[in-house]
């Protein structure tokens, strides 16, 4: 949550200073590079969450179509 707080903060001005920091850093030919990067990072990152939730998804399903067992007697 701080670090949504921290975001919040940010002016344009500052956004600008460190977009022409990264700019001059990185060079213009390498930031499209880095973004791409981290659009496939996002990407898997998104599947992953998909594929897991979908197979708990699937494992309650599972469980809650299994019949009920009668429980067994121990009279003997």
């Amino acid at each position: 949550m701080a670090n949504f707080q921290l975001l919040g903060a940010l002016g344009t001005n500052e956004i600008i200073i460190i977009m022409v920091i990264v700019l001059l850093l990185f060079g213009g030919r390498k930031i499209p590079e880095l973004m791409r990067g981290l659009g496939k990072g996002v990407r898997e990152f998104n599947d992953a969450k998909d594929n897991v939730k979908r197979e708990i998804e699937e494992s309650a399903n599972t469980i809650s179509s299994e019949p009920k067992r009668p429980a067994s007697s121990t009279q003997e």
